[in-house]
């Protein structure tokens, strides 16, 4: 199996990861044969799936210039993937070149190329730990040297949550990042459900199937156990809803019919 000159040492290339699934979606070049693979059986199941993370970037764009409109110049990326193209600190800090933004994530992949990505930007850092261990990020030096905790944050989780299980208590760990944001912080995320897939139930199941036979697995939840992550924040308008309707940039109606599958939010912190 050939090693590509950018994949960290010691990485295991014969393991499918779901961050490197995401940049396949998105047309990315940081990804292995494994990974397409895996990406490509989910979307003999689910064909819109690159549509579904397209929509999941254009809501995160549009969040992170609307925390940035609110004054917010701090921004906490967990599940933060491989950087591509308008990624956050792009937009937050060609919105305000004074933004600081923390990326976080577990893929040893996104962190390196994060690295490179990150390196001459002195507003960014990267944190390579996982959201079940909330403890780790606050006290990483990323953290401490670029957010100052005392002051609003927008806490981004972003196609993530539906990769934790029930069983790791994903909603301690928001509710414990949360618990230390200043008032006026903001919660942006996005989450799978099989609300709004334009597809049988069974069918998009096939997908969630691929990626629970990686070992990754991919936990549908309804809209009220989404809504019960911004438990303690106030909903931004237009509230939980899907991603295209989340304050577009164009009608709605224009969107691909993919870009309606699951839910988003964002909340602020009283």
């Amino acid at each position: 199996m050939d090693r590509p000159s950018w994949a960290p040492h010691g990485i295991d290339i014969s393991t499918p990861s779901v961050s490197r699934m995401y940049d396949f979606y998105l047309g990315g070049s940081h990804n292995f044969e494994v990974d397409r693979e895996a990406a490509r059986k989910a979307m003999e199941f689910l064909p819109g799936m690159p549509k579904i993370m397209q929509a999941n970037r254009a809501f995160m764009r549009r969040a992170v210039r609307y925390a940035v409109s609110e004054g917010i110049t701090q921004f906490l990326d967990i599940g933060s993937g491989i950087p591509t193209f308008g990624n956050v600190h792009e937009v937050a800090q060609g919105e305000n070149p004074d933004a600081r933004i923390v990326y976080v994530d577990h893929d040893p992949v996104a962190v390196a190329h994060s690295e490179v990505v990150l390196e001459g930007n002195d507003g960014a850092g990267i944190v390579a730990a996982d959201l079940r261990k909330p403890e780790d990020i606050l006290g990483s030096s990323a953290v401490e040297s670029h957010l100052d905790l005392e002051r609003p944050v927008a806490l981004l989780l972003v196609a993530l949550l539906h990769f934790v299980e029930d069983a790791d208590d994903p909603y301690g760990a928001v509710a414990e990042l949360g618990a230390v944001l200043a008032p006026g912080s903001l919660i942006v995320l996005t989450h799978a459900a099989y609300d709004g897939i334009p597809l049988p139930e069974q069918q998009a199941g096939g997908a969630v199937g691929v990626y629970k036979n990686i070992r990754n697995p991919l936990i549908m939840r309804s809209r009220d156990e989404i809504a019960r992550f911004f438990e303690g924040y106030e909903m931004v308008e237009p509230g939980l809803v899907s991603m295209a309707e989340w304050r577009p940039d164009t009608p709605p109606e224009d969107e691909d019919p993919y870009a309606f599958s699951g839910f988003a939010g964002v909340g602020r912190k009283a």
